[in-house]
């Protein structure tokens, strides 16, 4: 027994008014409370936005925070990172294996910045 691909069936929608009929218009994705859904809800381009958005912010904690101490690291990622990835995240949790190395990647990059801040300041001290 072979299992062939099917296409899946499209159809035209419209809407009725008066006299002339309005075709809706097909969307591959659509944002709705600040998430990225797409036809197929694989939530790729979210997720990639996710993690762009994270490497700013880290750009800006770097910029902005040289060397942190212990309370004002955890302040920090808590209150900026990871209340950003936290955000809705039972709708579009990433089971692709790719993409949960990419959202887990920034935050192994936020905790090298922090190590290396620490060690830094030990250095000095």
């Amino acid at each position: 027994m072979s299992v062939k691909h099917v296409e899946p069936i499209l159809y035209d929608y419209c809407v009725t008014e008066d006299i002339s009929d309005i075709f809706l218009h097909r969307c591959e994705k659509v944002k709705d409370l600040e998430v990225i859904i797409d036809r197929k809800l694989s939530f790729e381009d979210h997720i990639i936005e996710k993690i762009n958005k994270a490497y700013s912010i880290l750009g800006l904690i770097k910029r902005n925070f040289a060397h942190p101490g212990n309370e004002s690291f955890v302040l920090l990622y808590t209150s900026m990172l990871r209340s950003h990835f936290e955000f809705s995240n039972s709708v579009w949790s990433p089971y692709k294996v790719g993409l949960i190395e990419m959202l887990e990647k920034v935050q192994k990059e936020q905790l090298k910045w922090y190590q290396l801040t620490v060690n830094y300041h030990i250095l000095i001290d």
